[in-house]
């Protein structure tokens, strides 16, 4: 009996490895910027990989950079804020994820209702978190690689809004990991 079973565990524990899984792709010049999504954040999720796989940000930059608190990218802030419903979602505040190093949350503008402008995003760059902004703001993904990119880009010359001197473009996608890199990445146990 015991032959039949070892073998169909590491079968079974193989299949697992394999399992493929959705994740962030933000490729910039300065390297690439990997991003899990959580499924706690099923809207911003689903939000952030349809415009990642229309290729909204392609044409767009990192418009917002400040060591030790955000690189922010996508559509740059307005007067007007963000007031078309088409990009509005509803917030998504879960206590377990919190503005730690290396959230991957979304913009907003001072909206009373904190709903999220799906065309912007931003990754917290302090290491000690940003958690006055927990809450407030949804965070629906954390960086599993490429956190050095995040620093190059902070550390970038930038103007009297933070906005870097030289354009840093996106190139944001979605790639399929399998359940064994992301094990490598400390994402999945």
């Amino acid at each position: 009996m015991y032959k039949l079973i070892f073998p169909l565990l590491f079968v079974l524990s193989t299949c697992d490895l394999n399992k493929k899984y959705e994740v962030g792709q933000i490729k910039t010049p300065k390297g690439e910027i990997l991003v899990w999504l959580y499924n706690e954040t099923p809207n911003h999720r689903k939000s952030f990989i349809q415009l990642a796989n229309d290729g909204y940000w392609d044409s767009l930059t990192f418009n917002r950079v400040i060591p030790n608190f955000v690189a922010q990218g996508g559509c740059p802030d307005t007067p007007e804020g963000f007031n078309d419903p088409e990009y509005l979602l509803e917030p998504e505040f879960t206590d377990n994820l919190l503005h730690e190093y290396g959230a991957f949350g979304a913009g907003r503008d001072n909206n009373p209702d904190k709903l999220s402008a799906r065309c912007q995003f931003y990754i917290v760059h302090n290491k000690k978190g940003e958690h006055r902004l927990d809450g407030d703001y949804t965070i629906f993904g954390k960086v599993i690689k490429g956190m050095e990119i995040v620093d190059a880009i902070v550390n970038s010359p930038r103007d009297s809004i933070n906005e870097p001197l030289i354009p840093i473009p996106l190139d944001v996608n979605i790639i399929t990991m399998n359940a064994k890199d992301l094990r490598d990445y400390g994402v999945i146990d």
